[in-house]
């Protein structure tokens, strides 16, 4: 007999699209980026308050990296639209953040991109499993956040 509440990522991730709410869906995207960031070696802090403009300090080998967590469930032509608006709309201010980190849930796929390679854009398509394609090289990117 299996434990209540131990169930795999993918069982998770069903279970998170039925989570209609985008705020909540956004805070159990930010519970499962502290699980994957600590799963990948990497010190996690969290700002008090939300008026930063990003989610997380991550802190590896003495090096501070500002982290802009994102979710998407949503499908559109052969990829996943993702979002790079804060949440009270309008645009992110200069130097915002280090990194965005992009949770495709049916997908159980992160992708940790460089804040230049998506300045100034309103969405991001990604599609998991296409290393050859623009975002594809930042998939499962875990290693950037460790670099000196």
């Amino acid at each position: 007999m299996s434990a209540p509440f131990a169930f795999t990522g993918t069982r998770m991730n069903e279970l998170a699209l039925k989570i209609k709410n985008p705020k909540q869906r956004g805070e159990w995207a930010e519970l499962r980026f502290m699980a994957a960031a600590a799963q990948n070696g990497l010190q996690i802090t969290k700002p008090w308050g939300d008026s930063a403009q990003y989610d997380f300090i991550i802190e590896h080998e003495a090096r501070y990296l500002r982290i802009q967590v994102k979710s998407t469930t949503f499908m559109n032509h052969n990829g996943y639209s993702c979002t790079m608006r804060p949440s009270s709309r309008g645009v992110y201010g200069d130097d915002p953040f280090d990194f965005v980190a992009a949770y495709v849930i049916p997908e159980d796929t992160w992708f940790i991109i460089p804040e230049h390679i998506m300045h100034g854009r309103l969405a991001l398509v990604l599609r998991p499993g296409r290393k050859d394609l623009k975002y594809g090289p930042y998939m499962e990117a875990w290693d950037l956040l460790k670099q000196k």
